[in-house]
């Protein structure tokens, strides 16, 4: 997922109004003809199933920024920007979709985390990262979902800006009630392990297909998921928020071809960005949208603005960073899972700016 509101480390050129305007009018227009770029990178296979990745940013040195990324064969990967493994956490119960928040609380300190979920097991897996990269599980015992009684898919973690306090949202693989996901907060324990509690379960599902995808916007405070069959859902992020269970809007309904997969977020600063949302095709395609709608209405993200191909095929997890990643990626990436690869495709973000129209 994921998908993160990260400051960027240096200023960025100033987008103008003409271009917030284009993007506003683009929601009144067909959608845009999809275009073609190239991977900058590719990574090495994983010995099972590649699913999903997640991008830690190192703060101290962004080009030393890690992909993590789930082989649902029983392994978490950690690849470096050149596509090279770092680290292979093995014994996985079928870990299926992960996700990095900063800043968590623990003993004292705040340290960065990520967190997957292990489907046969039906369980999260929390990792403390290093400053180097370097994952630690500090999973308590007390970390099943949905009373161990559905598979966990899909994850987004939520840091609140009001109090800092991290939520993971999962989403499960069966829904007989209808409220798709479940939003746990998690807690340190005094021994350094991480537990979760229960806050609710929410969300709207159309029962066809799977929810896999769950990406969160931190500074705007939406969560967003993808119903295979129907479209891409919005809910608040915050559970004390006055219209938490309210479904804000849904969108993408008719522009896909095969089922809806990853979500990623592409934020830039006041509220502006993209959303990215992967249509599961042989030669996948990517449609963005605006992070927002205009000011009127800032749920009514409309149709895809762009479409995007890379060459990745039958592609399930996505993710994006605005973050400068080094010289070699100033603005960010997107990162594809590719199936018959068993691997990752790296995008640099100014081949999908800059190719076809409009210019992002």
């Amino acid at each position: 997922m994921p998908r993160k509101t990260l400051t960027p480390a240096r200023p960025r050129p100033p987008r103008t109004l003409a271009l917030l305007a284009a993007l506003a009018g683009a929601l009144l227009l067909p959608a845009r003809a999809q275009v073609d770029i190239q991977p900058a990178v590719e990574t090495e296979a994983v010995a099972g199933d590649a699913d999903d990745p997640a991008v830690w940013v190192n703060r101290a040195d962004p080009a030393r920024s890690r992909i993590l990324g789930t082989d649902k064969g029983g392994a978490l990967y950690v690849f470096g920007l050149d596509g090279r493994i770092r680290q292979k956490i093995s014994g996985l119960q079928r870990p299926n979709n992960v996700d990095v928040e900063y800043g968590f609380p623990r003993n004292g300190q705040a340290i960065d985390i990520a967190v997957l979920t292990e489907a046969r097991a039906h369980r999260l897996r929390i990792y403390e990262i290093s400053p180097a990269g370097q994952l630690t599980d500090i999973s308590s015992p007390h970390t099943t979902v949905f009373d161990g009684q559905a598979q966990p898919m899909g994850i987004a973690l939520y840091r609140r800006p009001a109090d800092g306090v991290i939520y993971a949202l999962v989403s499960k693989k069966t829904d007989p009630d209808h409220r798709i996901l479940g939003q746990y907060q998690l807690l340190g324990d005094p021994d350094g392990k991480v537990r979760l509690k229960e806050i609710r379960r929410f969300g709207r599902f159309s029962g066809t297909g799977t929810v896999e995808a769950v990406a969160v916007d931190d500074e705007l405070g939406w969560v967003y998921y993808a119903d295979e069959s129907t479209g891409i859902r919005k809910y608040p992020a915050d559970p004390d928020h006055p219209a938490a269970s309210r479904e804000l809007a849904l969108f993408g309904t008719d522009e896909y071809s095969a089922d809806r997969e990853g979500i990623a977020l592409y934020p830039q600063p006041r509220g502006r960005g993209c959303l990215i949302c992967t249509d599961q095709l042989k030669n996948s395609r990517y449609l963005i949208y605006p992070r927002a709608g205009p000011p009127e209405n800032p749920h009514q993200h409309g149709r895809a603005i762009k479409i995007i191909r890379g060459g990745a095929d039958h592609t399930d997890g996505i993710e994006a960073v605005s973050e400068p990643l080094g010289p070699r990626f100033p603005q960010g990436i997107l990162v594809a899972m590719n199936s018959k690869g068993r691997n990752f495709k790296i995008y640099d973000w100014r081949d999908i700016a800059q190719t076809g129209k409009p210019k992002l």
